[in-house]
C-alpha cells in the first residue's frame, strides 16, 4: 500500500518536475493529484511516459486522506493552502519562500540535515531551501564536517528557470529579438537578459544586497550551522536551466585540496569532475536533467590562512527543487509515516539517499 501525494502547482516548471521525480524514483504513490490555479483547469500534466492527470481546483480541493503534498505555488498561495492541509492530516513539503525561517518549520537538504525532518510534527509543514542554498550547503557539509567552515564568500550565475516560466520566454524572445534587429523591452525581468548579465535577483534590502543573497547566508546557517558567515553575489545570466556558483570557503583549521576532493567524492548527491585541462569541469548545459551537484575547479586559495574555492553546479529545476522535495518525501516515509500515512515508529536510521 503506498501514499496518496497532491502537487500543488503541478503546470508550472517546479511541479511538472515533481511529477517527472515520482516517476524516476519510484516513489510508493497509490494515487498522485495534480492541482493548480483555476485558470489551469481543463489542463492535464505528465505523468511519466503513458500517463497524464486531470488538473483539479485547488481553492475547492479537500485535502482529507492526502498524505503527502509536493507545494510550489508561490509564497502568497503557499501562505493559505498548506495550513489548510496541514490542519487535513497531510504532511506538506513546501517549495516556497514563506515557511523556510519559520523557527518551527524544518527546512531541509536530505543529503545535509535529515535528522530536522522530525520537526515536521510540530505544523505538518517542511521547508524545502532556494535553490542556490541546496547546490551550496551539499558541497560545503562534507568540507565542513572535515575542517570547520568559518566564512563562505559565492558568486552565483543563475538561469532564467528560477524565475519562472515567464523569464524563459522571455530569454528565447530576446534572443531572437537580437537577430533580427527587433526592439528589446524587458517585461519580467529588471534589465535586457538576452546577452547579458543581470546582479539583481529578487528585491533590495536596506542594507544594498538582494533578499536572494539574504535567504543564501540565513538559510546555510539554519542548515549547516549558525556560525557560518556567508557574503553572496546573485546574478540572473542568460541559461534557461541550471545554476553555477564560484564558491570562496575559508576554514577553521588546514584542508588541503587532495583532503578536500577525498570528502567531497565520498559523499552522497555529488560528483566531482575537476581535471585542470580543456573540458575538466562542469558546466549548466552539461548538468541539466541530472539530480547531482557538480564540483569542479578545487583550488587552494592563498588570500586567506585556510582555504579553497571551487566551482559548484546543479540543475536549478530537479535538485535545486522537485528532487530535494521528493527526497524529502522519501525520508518523511521511510522513518515517520507508515504506508496509511500516519505517524510510524521511529527507526533509527535514515532511508538510503541517491
Amino acid at each position: 500500500m503506498g501514499f496518496k501525494v497532491a502537487v500543488v502547482g503541478a503546470t508550472g516548471n517546479v511541479g511538472r518536475e515533481m511529477l517527472q521525480s515520482l516517476v524516476e524514483r519510484e516513489f510508493p504513490c497509490d494515487e498522485v493529484i495534480a492541482l493548480a490555479s483555476s485558470r489551469s483547469i481543463g489542463r492535464q500534466v505528465s505523468f511519466g511516459e503513458d500517463d497524464v492527470l486531470d488538473v483539479q481546483d485547488l481553492e475547492h480541493f479537500d485535502f482529507k486522506g492526502v498524505d503527502i503534498v509536493l507545494s510550489s505555488p508561490g509564497a502568497k498561495v503557499s501562505a493559505v493552502f498548506a495550513p489548510r492541509a496541514a490542519k487535513a492530516g497531510a504532511v506538506v513539503i513546501d517549495n516556497t519562500s514563506q515557511w523556510r525561517m519559520d523557527p518551527d518549520v524544518p527546512l531541509v537538504v536530505p543529503e545535509v540535515n535529515p535528522q530536522a525532518i522530525k520537526g515536521y510534527e510540530k505544523k505538518g509543514i517542511i521547508a524545502n531551501p532556494n535553490c542556490s542554498t541546496i547546490q551550496m550547503v551539499v558541497a560545503l557539509k562534507p568540507l565542513h564536517d572535515a575542517a570547520k567552515i568559518k566564512r563562505v564568500v559565492v558568486a552565483t550565475y543563475q538561469s532564467v528557470s528560477g524565475a519562472g516560466r515567464n523569464a524563459m520566454d522571455e530569454l528565447f524572445n530576446q534572443t531572437r529579438a537580437v537577430y533580427v534587429n527587433d526592439p528589446i523591452k524587458p517585461e519580467h525581468l529588471t534589465k535586457q537578459i538576452a546577452f547579458n548579465v543581470i546582479p539583481h535577483i529578487d528585491v533590495f534590502m536596506p542594507d544594498g544586497s538582494t533578499k536572494e543573497e539574504w535567504k543564501m547566508a540565513v538559510e546555510t546557517r539554519k542548515i549547516l550551522d549558525p556560525d557560518i558567515a556567508v557574503m553572496a553575489t546573485c546574478v540572473r545570466v542568460p541559461v534557461f536551466i541550471g545554476h553555477a556558483e564560484a564558491v570562496n570557503v575559508e576554514f577553521a583549521g588546514p584542508l588541503s585540496e587532495e583532503e578536500a576532493r577525498k570528502a567531497l567524492r565520498a559523499f552522497p548527491g555529488i560528483s566531482v569532475v575537476d581535471h585542470r585541462a580543456d573540458e575538466g569541469y562542469a558546466t549548466p548545459a552539461e548538468i541539466a536533467g541530472e539530480d547531482l551537484v557538480y564540483v569542479s575547479r578545487i583550488r587552494k586559495d592563498p588570500t586567506v590562512p585556510n582555504g579553497l574555492a571551487m566551482w559548484v553546479v546543479a540543475d536549478n529545476l530537479r535538485k535545486g527543487a522537485a528532487t530535494n522535495a521528493v527526497q524529502i518525501a522519501e525520508v518523511l516515509t521511510g522513518r515517520y509515516l507508515d504506508r496509511k500515512g500516519r505517524a510510524a515508529p521511529q527507526r533509527r536510521t535514515v532511508s538510503a539517499l541517491s
